[in-house]
C-alpha cells in the first residue's frame, strides 16, 4: 500500500467524518462491514488471478450459481455444512475450468472468463429462475446476521482470509510462484516451475473465494437471486486496481486491496446514506478508478 493510497484514504475518512453525522455509528460501520464482505472475498481471488497476469470476469456468476445452490440444499433438507461444502466445491471447479483452458491452450483468460461468466449464468437459471429461500434458520442467524462482540460474523470470516492470503503469496513456494509468472513468466519456466499448474490453482482460488462469497451473500440477505452477482466482477477488479494491483501482473497487494475495498464500500455507503441515485454512483465510480489507474501509470 503506498503513500499515495494512504494519503487519499485518510483524506476521505476525513471528509466522511465531515460531511456526515451517521457514518461512524456502530450500526452503519456494521451494515458497512457486512456489506463489503462480498467484494473483499472477490477481490481477494481476483487479486491472485491479476498477479498471474490474468482476470476473472465469472466471479459474479459462481457468485450466483453458489447462493441459489446453497439456498436450494438448505431448502430441500441438506445438512448445512454439506450444502457449503458442495458449493465452494462447485466453485473450485468454475475456477479449475477456467485455469485449465487458460493455462493448457494458452488462451486469453478475457475470452475464457467471458465464455464461462454466460454459461455459469446460464446454468444459475436452468437450476431457478426463481429466487429461493433457504430454510434453515441458523444459515442466517450464523453465518448473515451473526455477530461475535460487535463485529459482524461475516466480517470476521472476510478478514480472516487476507493475513492468510498474504502468507500464501509471500511465504509459500505456490504462491510466490503466482507472483513471479506475472513479473516473468518465461524466467519462471526457465527455472523449472511449472507456470500451467500455478496458473490453474490461480484460478481455482478465485472460483474458492467467489463461491465463499455467494455462500455469505445469500445468508446475509435471507434469498438467493438468480440475477445476484451482476457487476460484481468490476467492483472486485476496481478495488485491486484501486488497492495498487497491476492489470499486466506482477503487481499487487493483499492488504492495499483490501483498502480498495475499504475505500469503495465508504464511497458506496456514503453516497446511499445521501441518497445519491445508483448510475450516479456508477459514474463517480468510473472516475475514482480512471483517477487510480492514472495515478498508478504515473508512479510506474
Amino acid at each position: 500500500m503506498d503513500l499515495a493510497f494512504i494519503v487519499a484514504f485518510v483524506v476521505l475518512l476525513v471528509i466522511t467524518a465531515t460531511v456526515s453525522d451517521v457514518f461512524f455509528t456502530q450500526r452503519n460501520l456494521s451494515n458497512l462491514g457486512r456489506q463489503a464482505v462480498t467484494n473483499g472475498l472477490l477481490s481477494l481471488g481476483m487479486l491472485v488471478v491479476i498477479l498471474t497476469g490474468g482476470i476473472d470476469l465469472s466471479v459474479g456468476s459462481v457468485v450466483a450459481l453458489a447462493a441459489v445452490m446453497v439456498s436450494g440444499m438448505s431448502k430441500g433438507g441438506m445438512p448445512l455444512p454439506l450444502a457449503i461444502l458442495i458449493c465452494l466445491v462447485v466453485g473450485v471447479a468454475a475456477g479449475a475450468g477456467n485455469g485449465f483452458f487458460i493455462a493448457r491452450f494458452k488462451l486469453q483468460p478475457f475470452i475464457v472468463t467471458l465464455a464461462s461468466m454466460i454459461a455459469i449464468r446460464g446454468l444459475v437459471f436452468v437450476y431457478s429462475d426463481i429466487p429461493i429461500t433457504p430454510s434453515d434458520p441458523a444459515f442466517r442467524a450464523v453465518l448473515g446476521a451473526g455477530f461475535i462482540g460487535p463485529f459482524p460474523v461475516s466480517a470476521l470470516i472476510m478478514l480472516a482470509c487476507y493475513p492468510i492470503v498474504w502468507f500464501f503469496l509471500n511465504r509459500a513456494k505456490a504462491g510466490r510462484a503466482i507472483v513471479a509468472i506475472g513479473g516473468n513468466e518465461e524466467a519462471v519456466r526457465l527455472a523449472g516451475i511449472s507456470v500451467t499448474w500455478h496458473i490453474f490453482l490461480a484460478y481455482m482460488i478465485s472460483g474458492l473465494f467467489a463461491a465463499l462469497a455467494g455462500v455469505i451473500l445469500a445468508s446475509r440477505l435471507g434469498i438467493a437471486q438468480p440475477s445476484v452477482g451482476g457487476g460484481f466482477e468490476l467492483d472486485a477488479i476496481a478495488a485491486c486496481v484501486i488497492g495498487g494491483a497491476i492489470l499486466g501482473g506482477g503487481g499487487g497487494s493483499v492488504f492495499g486491496t483490501l483498502g480498495g475495498v475499504v475505500a469503495l464500500g465508504m464511497i458506496d455507503n456514503l453516497l446511499n446514506l445521501f441518497n445519491v441515485q445508483s448510475y450516479y454512483q456508477q459514474i463517480f465510480k468510473g472516475v475514482i478508478i480512471l483517477v487510480a489507474v492514472l495515478a498508478r501509470r504515473k508512479q510506474q
